[in-house]
């Protein structure tokens, strides 16, 4: 049995390296400085998703390293984290990143899983009596579009502390259960890494935070949600189906869709960071940190409930 195996490795060398490329990020001022926008009153190191992205790798070529799943998980996301390095980087020093830089690089990196086969392909009735089958030019738009929206949506909720790695547990464990009884081992290894990771970064990253995973680490692990999901129930999924994945990720792809709302009605562009994300609203209302992170918790806890027991469902023991 390697699960606990897998699960036991991702945390250790996460809980290992984070004190480490902690220490590294106050030494040369890599730092996320506060500003009038931001929650954190004083500087918090952002070098966390070079150890989150360590402790996934680390695992994952240690128990799947000849699959294509770990090759495209390393490629994609070592061109994320770099990118996002690059990114956090001009936030040390009161600077905002060239949007479309970004943008170019997160679609190059979204053709990525699709090289290596892992994509959407098409999507069956509801009786899985007959299947519709994408074409090549329309199962790489779906693919790319599905994981470029991920890399951005867990970006996009990594606004108070332990709300982005928490939730990526939730997801992730939810993920696990959907390819353990779906018979998915691959995937089921890579899905407890990414618990293991996080669990052992939300040590370091709850209220109050002492490192930030920065865009490094939230759009590594929007990335590696995503193409587990799809190598998963996205594959040739059911309408059913469909739903495990969007309730699973269900807490980023809601904020998502709230926020861009907003933007619409305001008439701001959809790119431009602001506070209309709902860890925003909570705190407004009068939330503190702990409570808005844990509502948020709770809400992705449902919405994982409702994705087993579809997948039971699915798959009944």
């Amino acid at each position: 049995m390697k699960y606990p195996y897998v699960f036991v490795l991702a945390f250790l060398c996460v809980f290992t390296l984070v004190p480490l490329v902690r220490l590294l990020a106050i030494n040369i001022g890599f730092v996320d400085r506060p500003t009038a926008r931001k929650i954190h009153k004083v500087p918090i190191p952002l070098s966390g998703g070079v150890a989150i992205y360590a402790g996934v790798i680390i695992t994952a070529a240690v128990f799947m390293h000849d699959t294509l799943l770990f090759k495209a998980v390393a490629t994609g996301g070592a061109v994320l984290v770099l990118i996002g390095l690059a990114d956090d980087a001009f936030k040390s020093r009161g600077r905002d990143f060239p949007v479309w830089p970004r943008l170019i690089l997160y679609t190059i990196v979204s053709y990525i899983p699709y090289a290596f086969g892992i994509a959407i392909k098409g999507v069956s009735s509801p009786s899985a009596a007959s299947m519709i089958l994408f074409s090549d030019s329309w199962s790489m738009i779906f693919t790319m579009l599905w994981v470029f929206a991920l890399i951005n949506m867990l970006n996009f909720i990594d606004g108070v502390d332990g709300l982005a790695s928490g939730i990526t547990v939730i997801s992730s464990l939810t993920l696990f259960v959907a390819s353990l009884v779906s018979h998915q081992e691959v995937t089921s290894l890579a899905a407890l890494a990414i618990a293991g990771a996080c669990l052992a970064f939300l040590a370091y990253n709850f209220h109050p935070a002492r490192i930030f995973m920065g865009d490094a680490g939230a759009t590594f692990l929007g990335y590696m949600l995503s193409v587990i999901a799809m190598d998963g129930t996205l594959k040739g999924a059911t309408f059913l189906s469909l739903l495990v994945p969007l309730l699973a990720l269900g807490v980023p792809i809601l904020d998502t869709a709230i926020v861009f709302a907003r933007r619409l009605l305001q008439g701001k562009g959809l790119h431009h960071a602001d506070n209309l994300h709902t860890h925003h609203s909570l705190m407004k209302w009068g939330l503190s940190q702990v409570q808005t992170v844990s509502f948020l918790y709770l809400i992705a806890a449902v919405f994982a409930l409702l994705s087993v027991v579809i997948v039971l469902l699915l798959h009944p023991i």
